[in-house]
């Protein structure tokens, strides 16, 4: 996969999301720079290696869709609810609680925070 590939954010996106990495050893990328007109407007890093023999490096997956829940739930509590943002949280919930139950099976079996599966 080649570097620095732009991701497509959708019909009326303003801002532009790019890959600034290879994937690394699990085969996702670890660095992602969002800009709009040349601007930078975020940089995300995510965990690199192992956090037991490393430590944390960067967020988790987790992180960002807590961050989207979050913001959803603001919507909804407000004057931008609707059916779309209703339905988009669910499923951005029910991500979230299959990597959480991800994350408690891998404790269970003594492989969190290693490279085993």
């Amino acid at each position: 996969m080649k570097e620095n590939r732009t991701l497509n954010t959708g019909e009326g996106s303003t801002n532009k999301i790019t890959v600034m990495d290879h994937p690394g050893a699990g085969g996702a990328c670890h660095r992602y720079l969002i800009t709009k007109n040349h601007v930078s407007l975020c940089f995300v890093k995510f965990q690199e290696s192992q956090i037991k023999e490393f430590g944390v490096t960067g967020c988790q997956n987790e992180d960002l869709l807590s961050i989207v829940i979050d913001r959803l739930e603001c919507f909804q509590a407000g004057s931008f609810a609707c059916e779309e943002n209703e339905r988009a949280l669910r499923k951005i919930q029910e991500g979230l609680d299959w990597l959480k139950y991800r994350t408690s099976d891998r404790i269970r079996r003594g492989v969190e925070g290693t490279d085993r599966r």
